[in-house]
């Protein structure tokens, strides 16, 4: 008779207990330890251990290593970010919060592939089969030939994948929903979700078929379930985006055949998912140019330069702790930015609350958003409107420098595409660069400061600073007047004769 073997496993990171317990001692999880019970092989242990292996061939490194061809879907933002197309034999997890889109995304691109000929089979262990056909002809694909299945158990998948024509591309949704008879444990559980996901892994290796596989998402954005099923798969898709918008974020998060940089746009219709060709149009479209606080920063998303609005509110604060409130970028570097204002640049904020914003929910990972984010700032707190046909791109270094990023012509161009006549970069970014539009470059924050200040209105430049100074120690304030960023504020002719 089978042996079973019975362990108790958390259901947050996986890690095997023998006994169980209220918390997770790797991950600090309470109450995420399941029991699980395992059919173990009828083979007597001394007999599988005793088994020899058999031996491989070993290849050399030099040879021609033949290009593995991909399977083109004809969705231009869909293709860029798996690297080109689909590697057949390859396995890919989509994750996305519920209702972003995901199985709207892949049954148009199931029909776009069934539309050029390839075949493919939709495995829907969520959804019935009638519901999976609405879907379809709400999006006007009901006349594709893709084979469709309702089917959570992992055995049977495979055997009514293998029994018929080749496959080109399977789609599993989602990987939660299956189970397997070698294990005891119900669906959606680590032993479950690992166990399918290897069959399945072994399966696209087997016969060259590219298995797409979705994934449910935790609080906090991450594909719920076990790591290592983001191992044993070759790349990692995140389907990002929030209700109050319309448009959609394709991010890879790992891929073994193509870039992890790349980003697909799209925006999200009555007719389903439509590709946004140009980003930068969609997130700078009905923004307010004259009002202070905001700048346009020129970033980068793999090799597609992205125009973005950066907005910034400081007000004061009657709170003994100010308030600091970030959405679409780090938290972390939003402090950073505040300190160098501070320590190199005697902009004080110590008392005010700051509210950074990236203008519609693209979230930037970039340092090159450094000089953008502190442009919006000082132009929050100052009151004077930045140039509305300038962009800023710049990393801050703790000196208060601004150190130069790559690709700053591809920035440049995008900008001068979309209408833009300036722009505030790093000075040390000049070599070799044929800019399409005016360039002003900046050495520091300092120097930033100091040409925002000058074009303030006057009752800022009275009030704004009195009041930050004011309210430090006056030992401090006598030490300001020999600190250098602190004199380029006032040079800048930033309050009246008597405060300089």
């Amino acid at each position: 008779m089978a042996r079973r073997d019975t362990s108790f496993i958390c259901q947050s990171c996986g890690a095997v207990y023998t006994r169980w317990q209220g918390k997770c001692e790797a991950c600090g999880g309470w109450n995420t330890i399941s029991e699980e019970v395992a059919v173990a092989a009828s083979v007597p242990a001394a007999q599988r251990s005793g088994r020899k292996g058999r031996a491989v061939v070993l290849e050399k490194l030099e040879g021609t290593a033949k290009p593995a061809p991909r399977l083109v879907s004809g969705i231009g933002e869909l293709d860029r970010v798996a690297g080109g197309g689909f590697v057949p034999g390859s396995i890919l997890l989509i994750g996305g919060d519920p209702g972003i889109g995901k199985s709207t995304l892949l049954v148009q691109a199931s029909a776009a592939l069934a539309q050029r000929g390839q075949r493919v089979v939709y495995v829907s262990g969520e959804e019935a089969v009638d519901q999976v056909r609405l879907r379809a002809q709400r999006l006007g694909l009901e006349k594709a030939d893709v084979g469709l299945a309702a089917e959570t158990n992992a055995e049977n998948i495979i055997a009514t994948l293998s029994g018929g024509p080749p496959v080109h591309m399977v789609v599993i949704d989602s990987i939660q929903t299956m189970w397997s008879d070698s294990v005891e444990s119900a669906p959606g559980t680590v032993t479950q979700v690992r166990t399918s996901a290897q069959l399945l892994v072994r399966y696209a290796k087997q016969t060259g078929a590219c298995v797409i596989l979705v994934g449910h998402v935790t609080k906090d954005g991450q594909i719920a379930g076990p790591r290592v099923v983001e191992h044993m798969v070759d790349a990692v898709f995140s389907f990002e985006g929030d209700g109050g918008h319309q448009f959609r974020i394709l991010r890879a998060q790992k891929n073994r055949f193509g870039p992890t940089d790349e980003i697909g746009v799209f925006e999200m219709t009555g007719r389903g998912l439509s590709e946004v060709a140009n980003p930068s149009e969609l997130f700078l479209s009905n923004r307010d140019a004259g009002a202070p606080g905001t700048a346009v920063f020129a970033g980068m998303e793999g090799t597609r330069p992205v125009l973005v609005e950066i907005q910034a509110l400081v007000a004061p604060s009657s709170l003994g702790t100010p308030r600091r409130a970030v959405v679409g970028w780090d938290p972390n570097r939003l402090s950073m930015v505040l300190a160098v204002l501070d320590a190199r640049c005697g902009v004080r904020l110590g008392g005010h609350d700051v509210y950074l914003n990236v203008a519609g929910g693209l979230k930037i990972g970039e340092p090159a958003a450094d000089l953008a984010v502190a442009a919006a700032l000082v132009s929050s707190l100052t009151g004077a409107p930045l140039p509305a046909d300038a962009v800023h791109f710049g990393e801050a270094s703790l000196t208060g420098a601004v150190r130069p990023v790559s690709q700053a012509q591809a920035r440049l161009k995008e900008a001068a595409k979309l209408g833009f006549a300036s722009a505030v970069i790093p000075s040390g970014g000049l070599d070799g660069l044929d800019p399409p539009v005016t360039v002003r470059p900046v050495s520091s924050l300092a120097e930033l400061v100091a040409g925002i200040a000058a074009s303030a209105p006057r009752r800022a430049r009275d009030e704004g600073p009195r009041e930050t100074r004011n309210a430090a120690p006056r030992e401090t304030r006598g030490s300001n007047d020999r600190n250098p960023p602190q004199r380029a504020v006032q040079h800048a002719d930033w309050g009246d004769d008597e405060e300089r």
